[in-house]
């Protein structure tokens, strides 16, 4: 993200990414935005080269936990439940590559 950016590493980090735990998270808006997500569009800035925490999003286990959590999510997020059915073995693979 940072080269597609025209950012060094460490410039980029300091702009876009905090410190959850031992990993890293790209930082959220006040309105809890992810900082890529084009306010107009809602469309992201970076998709070709979004990290895992957003190429496994929605399949988070918070999201898996029930039918309930998975409709909370829905409310909020535009492209959730939209689009094709996905697979049982692509959401299992998503969720294998959230816990490398």
């Amino acid at each position: 993200m940072a080269t597609t950016l025209g950012l060094d590493v460490d410039r980029f980090e300091a702009q876009y990414v905090r410190r959850v735990g031992i990993r890293k998270s790209l930082t959220e808006l006040g309105n809890g935005d992810c900082v890529f997500l084009d306010g107009q569009s809602r469309r992201c800035r970076v998709y070709g080269v979004r990290p895992r925490q957003c190429r496994t999003w929605p399949f988070w286990a918070s999201n898996l936990r029930s039918a309930e959590a998975w409709e909370r999510m829905a409310r909020h997020c535009p492209g959730a439940d939209h689009g094709p059915l996905a697979q049982l073995r692509k959401i299992r693979a998503l969720e294998d590559m959230i816990h490398v």
